[in-house]
């Protein structure tokens, strides 16, 4: 196949989005299958450290540079009563999870979790239940993890080892209640009621926290934007973030339409955003609420039946999903479109990391890494300062179902003397001549750039662990003293770039 016409990426140093927050490179665990039971817990495995987690496990997950990790789920979450997991291990109930039909023996809960936040410098980012529980119960977990010693909960604490509080700092009003699937699920209104009730009573534990109400859960739903609206609305101050959802696959096994998806990934943000900024002019209010994506992934062909019924078995093996490169494209293209948009997504959550619809599986003692791992890798090393905005010149096709498409898909984050560029050439059979016009700097040159590119459908198994992994890409072309570098993409690939910038002479 023949190259494709140019395209000619605009930037400026100047036309600034915001700052990208450190927090969209987030992470997700939740009692499911497999996620932490012989995921990032297992006191059997060879790997496992004094604590009884998998140190392999660990290792690959400091490579994703991740800053913020949710928990205990997830429709977990509407069923779990936290004091379930504190205290002595011995001592701790054997329950029918119903959220996923699964036997919890609650071996792993929230000091258990803090350690691994502690070992990885993640934050902590915990989900109440407000399905099952009671807004009381979700105020007493903030006063054990979070107050000094001297009261009921924290020094409770205390007793199971952690006199200093936990301090965790983010704090999700249930998991999609919206959701006529969740365990506790009610209308809006009940909701909102419920929601209010925890969140004042948790502020009042430790002003300091910050709180996500529980946005609609999918684009698709019923209640898409109204059921946002009024959660706002009714919250108010006392909402710092509304959350959004999104799962995301290739199911017509149609490469260019799952490629356009990120037009409605935009969409969805967009859509979210303003109905954050109508509430805040409507309510008349000095502070907006920003957007937490906490939970977003490639998921559809481990969906439905046995995926997801763990037909009452303990760490049953539930929605592991195999992804090739073009589910890692697609991982990239919302992170892309997260930093795109940092003006308003604050906080965002893979979902999830080990097994469960995971960057990295177990098998037994083994580890292998999917091709999305890769991807987000790239990101999360590269991901600190200013959004820039993009304005792209070149060809573009029609999408069924998400409109006119570039070719091109990208990102761009000014970091002082520097600037990380990620670009996606969505051509699924020709290489693109890509020219990058930077206006407002001097000369530029490459400090390191990769690429992520394979066939279309490869993965990563066992025995090719390495069939989808990033490697140096040396395809940039800069003549002296230039700020217009051109490169050509290799057709579906994914080029994460750092240059150096030289002051404006």
């Amino acid at each position: 196949m023949g190259t494709m016409a140019r395209t000619t990426l605009f930037l400026h140093a100047q036309h600034r989005v915001g700052a990208v927050s450190p927090r969209i490179f987030g992470g997700f665990l939740e009692h499911m299958g497999r996620s932490i039971y012989g995921g990032v817990y297992d006191p059997q495995s060879r790997h496992a450290d004094a604590d009884g987690m998998r140190e392999d496990v660990i290792a690959a997950l400091r490579e994703l540079n991740l800053t913020v990790v949710r928990y205990p789920g997830g429709n977990f979450a509407s069923g779990y009563h936290w004091r379930d997991g504190v205290g002595p291990a011995q001592q701790r109930p054997t329950v029918r999870e119903l959220a996923w039909q699964s036997i919890e023996p609650n071996e792993f809960g929230t000091d258990e979790f803090i350690k691994l936040c502690r070992k990885l410098n993640w934050q902590p980012m915990l989900a109440v239940n407000l399905g099952t529980g009671t807004p009381e119960e979700a105020r007493d977990w903030v006063e054990y993890c979070n107050a000094p010693l001297g009261t009921r909960e924290s020094n409770s604490r205390a007793a199971n080892g952690s006199e200093a509080p936990h301090a965790v700092p983010l704090w999700c009003l249930g998991n999609e209640m919206d959701g006529p699937w969740q365990l506790g699920h009610v209308p809006v209104d009940q909701y909102a009621v419920r929601a209010q009730q925890a969140a004042k009573m948790m502020k009042d534990c430790d002003r300091g926290i910050e709180t996500v109400a529980c946005g609609s859960s999918a684009p698709s739903m019923p209640t898409f934007l109204d059921w946002d609206r009024v959660v706002l609305e009714r919250l108010g101050g006392l909402a710092d973030y509304i959350s959004l959802h999104r799962y995301v696959g290739n199911p017509d096994d149609n490469a260019p339409e799952y490629f356009a998806l990120s037009n409605s990934i935009d969409e969805q943000v967009e859509a979210v955003d303003a109905c954050a900024r109508y509430v805040q002019q409507r309510l008349r209010r000095k502070r907006r609420p920003y957007l937490c994506f906490d939970e977003w992934n490639v998921w559809y062909r481990a969906r439905g039946g046995s995926h997801t019924d763990g037909r009452g078995a303990f760490a049953p093996p539930l929605i592991e999903e195999r992804y090739n490169l073009e589910d890692a494209l697609v991982v990239a293209m919302f992170l892309m479109s997260f930093i795109r948009h940092a003006d308003c997504v604050k906080i965002a959550n893979l979902a999830q990391l080990v097994n469960v619809i995971g960057p990295l599986l177990t098998q037994g003692d083994k580890l292998l890494k999917q091709s999305i791992f890769h991807a987000f890798r790239m990101f999360s090393h590269r991901r600190d300062g200013i959004a820039l905005r993009c304005a792209v010149a070149g060809p573009s096709y029609r999408s069924e179902r998400h409109g006119e498409v570039s070719y091109l898909d990208c990102a761009a984050i000014l970091a002082g003397a520097q600037l990380h560029l990620f670009t996606i050439n969505r051509g699924v059979d020709k290489p693109m001549e890509l020219a990058l016009d930077f206006a407002g700097v001097g000369p530029i040159r490459v400090q390191d750039a990769e690429i992520l590119c394979a066939p279309l459908k490869a993965e990563n198994t066992l025995d090719a662990p390495d069939a989808v992994c990033a490697e140096a890409f040396d395809g940039w072309r800069i003549a002296n003293g230039s700020s217009k570098p051109t490169a050509v993409l290799p057709a579906h690939a994914l080029v994460a770039t750092t240059f150096d910038l030289a002051p404006r002479a």
